[in-house]
């Protein structure tokens, strides 16, 4: 099998459909629900639910990055994490008159 990661000059990475930061997102999911699942598998839990608990986590990861990826967009998920990085308003507790006035230059002598 040969898969085709499409990347023209300036584009983003994209694969099978997920673009720029959701293809990082699915990869690091996926290799945490891996281990995850190794590690119930080691501390003795049943090999079934391991299993189950396995492809749940993946079935949802899966949905959700390819559902972010719609819904969003290339720069979607960026534009959200900016938005929330800006403050609500801003506080100026300066007059009028102090906004406006000029700051005299200081002659340092030597």
């Amino acid at each position: 099998m040969e898969y085709n990661i499409n990347k023209g000059i300036g584009a983003s990475v994209e694969f099978k459909g997920l673009k720029a930061q959701y293809l990082f997102i699915f990869a690091g999911g996926l290799l945490s629900v891996f281990v995850v699942f190794v590690i119930m598998y080691m501390i003795g839990i049943d090999q079934w639910i391991c299993i189950g608990f396995g492809l749940i986590a993946a079935s949802v990861l899966v949905w959700m990055t390819f559902n972010l990826n719609q819904k969003y967009g290339e720069y979607g998920l960026m534009k959200l994490m900016a938005v929330k990085q800006h403050p609500r308003y801003l506080i100026n507790r300066k007059t009028p008159h102090r906004l406006f006035k000029r700051k005299r230059k200081e002659i340092v002598y030597a």
